[in-house]
């Protein structure tokens, strides 16, 4: 049986999978760019035109980055018979809403959706065991 954990903000996904008595950890860094745009400027002249900045320019860019973002983990879940998503944000909510989208078989087998807040790799690996019900001394 295999079982895959996800831990996912904007920046990386750290993916636990636990099958067959074995243990791998992989992390995929995003490649969402962030975006700190500064309010328009005023000209030199009095009452001049101000220049205006599109936000929604910024958003949309975005939203592009975390599709394909969200793709290539997709794309790293083969055959798992359970998964957990975790994360900080909202950003594994997102993922959630995704799957049940555009990859409705792995949707449905994503049984825990939670909250996490950031965690050493150790502490995440032991996230995973405790919801699949497993101790570090029992086999898979």
């Amino acid at each position: 049986m295999k079982y895959i954990g996800v831990w996912l903000d904007k920046e990386k996904a750290h993916l636990v999978t636990l099958e067959n008595e074995k243990e791998m950890f992989k992390t995929l860094e995003s490649e969402v760019e962030f975006f700190h745009p500064k309010g328009g400027s005023r000209s030199k002249s009095k009452w001049g035109p101000q220049d205006v900045v599109q936000d929604s320019k910024y958003t949309e860019r975005e939203k592009h980055q975390l599709k394909a973002f969200f793709e290539r983990i997709a794309g790293s879940l083969k055959n798992p018979q359970a998964i957990a998503l975790f994360g900080p944000g909202n950003t594994y909510a997102q993922f959630h809403k995704w799957l049940e989208d555009n990859r409705r078989d792995l949707a449905q087998k994503a049984g825990t959706v939670q909250k996490a807040d950031s965690m050493t790799h150790n502490q995440f690996k032991a996230l995973v065991r405790e919801v699949f019900g497993m101790s570090p001394d029992r086999s898979l």
